[in-house]
């Protein structure tokens, strides 16, 4: 099993969720965040005034799937994230050495 972070811009946040669903992804996990890569932020301007804003709005999915869906769902992230600008963000991926459902007691990939 993997664990696979996607850190995504957060106007991305609805088509990445719905092609998730379409490509099998049964949980997903969706967090708020703020941050920066390379680019430190970005410098705005309002009313005549220039700002460096340091921490950019990103939204964070994780799920955790089979090894052999890794390719798939990572493919389905990056055709419906991609904007071919800085700051379309990142994905992770980690091994998850077990999972269980708390309900039944249920563990490994039968877990998911």
């Amino acid at each position: 099993m993997k664990k696979i972070e996607m850190i995504i811009r957060p106007e991305k946040l609805e088509i990445v969720r719905r092609s998730l669903e379409t490509a099998g992804c049964a949980g997903i996990m969706i967090t708020e965040i703020e941050g920066h890569g390379k680019q430190k932020g970005v410098v705005q301007q309002w009313r005549g005034e220039k700002y460096k804003v340091e921490l950019m709005p990103k939204v964070k999915i994780d799920v955790v799937v089979r090894d052999q869906d890794v390719d798939r769902i990572i493919k389905t992230v990056i055709e419906n994230a991609w904007t071919g600008e800085i700051g379309d963000g990142k994905v992770f991926i980690s091994n998850i050495e077990n999972a269980i459902r708390i309900r039944t007691g249920e563990k490994g990939e039968n877990a998911l």
